[in-house]
């Protein structure tokens, strides 16, 4: 892709969506949350495999640090007992900072590393936690230059 998105709400209105790829969620280890690293063929001359493997264990590895049971995980748990859970109100606990960590951070990897690329990176928090979600765009530009050959641009420029 020769043309180059500097942010994201220009990439959502310059360019037009032609697929999306879904990294699925890795049950082997149990039910911690994290995600398959094995590179999608989608992704094939729009990314590189160690940027892709390196956003997808750095994400991985958030979601270990969440899910971690320490002192700070029982004292808000006894505190929250204790309160009837009104605490909640006035305070966040670890998980949900740990989520904002991860939601900075898939912002940041959009804006160095994906947008540019025409690509797109959804917080999997959004799709349920089920799946980490790539949107891969195409500059309008190039796929309108003719009306028959957007319909195949658009079918095989994914791959």
């Amino acid at each position: 892709m020769t043309t180059e998105f500097h942010n994201l709400q220009e990439l959502r209105h310059s360019a037009s969506l032609v697929t999306k790829v879904f990294i699925q969620r890795d049950y082997s280890e149990g039910i911690v949350c994290r995600f398959l690293t094995k590179f999608p063929s989608e992704l094939d001359n729009r990314i590189e495999r160690s940027l892709f493997d390196e956003t997808v264990k750095t994400l991985n590895s958030y979601y270990v640090e969440a899910e971690k049971i320490g002192g700070q995980s029982y004292l808000e748990g006894c505190l929250a007992c204790c309160t009837a859970y009104i605490v909640f109100l006035c305070m966040e606990t670890r998980y949900e900072k740990v989520l904002k960590k991860i939601s900075g951070y898939i912002q940041e990897q959009n804006e160095k590393v994906y947008a540019p690329r025409g690509l797109l990176l959804t917080d999997p928090i959004e799709r349920g936690m089920r799946v980490l979600e790539i949107s891969v765009f195409e500059d309008q530009g190039s796929v309108s230059s003719s009306p028959s050959s957007g319909m195949s641009l658009a079918g095989g420029s994914a791959r």
